[in-house]
């Protein structure tokens, strides 16, 4: 009998669970009966009082901890993650290969098969610099507007945004500290042990879709792409993300 799947999800830079939105829905409504897990990165969500790991690797030992915890034998265990998130899951399963039995990793991109002007273009760079000083709804519309292509989810997704950054503030410090983990990641020479997807926004505005391709393209790993869609794809199109998970499993 086939198992019914736990998704662990794993959100990017000084983002947190509260970020997925309508996405976590679109997931159960595609997968009825399954599990959902969200592991936050420390120094964000429910760790945001937490000083973030200077390296991916400090990271995965951290969160690892929710991981088991959440544990079942019984269902089986999916993994997906967005950008930073990317970064952590090929680091986890350097680490610990048989944890999952499948990833699904979106706009992400990895030192050692990227550049760095792609991993974040510079305009993007230019933009996000303002933004471990500004507070409130200031700093959340400045993220989203990088992040996200389609207007018409622009102020309700704000909305929410700006409860969590009041909630559940990332400080300056650990913006610094995540930002610098990221940067400093390498994929080395880890070849996937697990059946891995790649969903990309070709319109990413922050990571370059060369990435998404240069990664699917090194590990000939299956790859889709959103046409429309920013960085933050779970919140542009939420139910075609679900879907490409669901065509994957």
């Amino acid at each position: 009998m086939t198992k019914q799947k736990h998704f662990y999800l794993i959100r990017g830079l000084i983002r947190e669970k509260g970020h997925w939105g309508h996405f976590i829905h679109h997931l159960e409504e595609a997968f009825p009966g399954s599990r959902i897990t969200t592991i936050d990165i420390p120094g964000a969500g429910d760790y945001f009082k937490s000083q973030s790991p200077l390296s991916v690797s400090e990271m995965v030992e951290e969160m690892r901890r929710d991981y088991l915890k959440s544990f079942d034998s019984n269902f089986e265990p999916n993994l997906i993650a967005i950008s930073l998130g990317g970064m952590i899951t090929v680091e986890w399963l350097k680490k610990y290969p048989t944890d999952f039995a499948k990833a699904t990793l979106i706009n992400t991109s990895f030192g050692g098969i990227s550049p760095v002007y792609k991993r974040l273009m510079p305009r993007a760079f230019l933009h996000l610099m303002k933004v471990p000083v500004l507070k409130g709804r200031i700093k959340e519309s400045r993220i989203l507007e990088l992040v996200t292509n389609h207007k018409d989810i622009f102020n309700e997704t704000l909305d929410s945004w700006e409860v969590i950054q009041r909630d559940r503030p990332v400080s300056t410090a650990n913006t610094f500290r995540q930002l610098l983990a990221g940067a400093r990641f390498s994929v080395g020479t880890f070849t996937p042990p697990i059946p891995l997807l790649i969903i990309a926004s070709t319109n990413d505005r922050m990571v370059s879709v060369e990435c998404s391709r240069a990664i699917a393209e090194k590990w000939k790993l299956p790859i889709k792409e959103h046409p429309t869609g920013g960085h933050d794809l779970t919140v542009d199109d939420p139910k075609w993300v679900a879907l490409s998970v669901k065509d994957f499993s």
